[in-house]
């Protein structure tokens, strides 16, 4: 039978990354353990969630990382950066995508608080080169850091306060290949914030196929075939 280490998802991984991930999520669950979806009103978003991680849960962190891997992806937009967690995972996809195939590859990242880009790069750079290398920061305004130069995008993450989920969306969707992935976090229990982003996505003629996955809080997963 073979042991539960041979199937993580990640097994390939520096020992110093996985033990830094599990250090990192452990922190990002206990600072969630103390919010509440009210949290995320509009009149306390921005105050409440500055020093907050809000990292991805890790099941879906190795979801992200599988997916990336199955998509071959070479680049990948995160919408909502934060600590940089999730950004590792991608990170890594596209670093194992590159050392098979031999086409270097990148994840554009997105960060409008100094504090959190600062805190991110600092993961980043303890992960080393094999991480840090791979990543694009892009700091400020979304709907200005991902208005050019994204080249085709194979993957996108959404995991930002809800109204600003579809314009990002339609900012990036230029940029997505044929068969391009958009995964959206929390869409179950969040479903009022990313109503907008679904019905778009959902639509006749849309060009995206959705699928609603049963991770804890949602996770849905789009296929941009135009």
């Amino acid at each position: 039978m073979a042991s539960q280490a041979s199937n993580h998802p990640l097994k390939h991984v520096s020992p110093h990354i996985l033990s830094l991930l599990s250090k990192l999520h452990n922190q990002s669950a206990a600072q969630e353990a103390n919010l509440s979806w009210d949290d995320f009103e509009p009149e306390a978003v921005d105050e409440k969630m500055r020093d907050k991680f809000i990292a991805i849960e890790q099941d879906k962190a190795y979801f992200l990382y599988q997916m990336g891997l199955a998509t071959q992806a070479k680049t990948i937009v995160e919408a909502g950066t934060s600590y940089g967690v999730s950004t590792i995972y991608l990170a890594l996809a596209v670093a194992a995508n590159a050392a098979v195939t031999g086409v270097p590859g990148k994840v554009i990242a997105t960060e409008h608080e100094p504090e959190k880009s600062k805190r991110a790069r600092g993961n980043w750079d303890a992960c080393g080169s094999p991480v840090s290398d791979v990543i694009e920061l892009r700091e400020g305004d979304i709907r200005e850091t991902l208005k050019c130069d994204l080249g085709e995008v194979d993957m996108l993450l959404l995991d930002i306060w809800g109204p600003m989920l579809l314009p990002v969306l339609k900012l990036v969707q230029p940029a997505l290949r044929p068969g391009a992935v958009i995964i959206a976090d929390n869409t179950i229990a969040a479903a009022e914030h990313c109503k907008e982003l679904l019905d778009y996505m959902r639509a006749p003629g849309s060009g995206f196929r959705n699928l609603t996955l049963p991770f804890n809080n949602g996770l849905e997963l789009s296929v941009y075939q135009p």
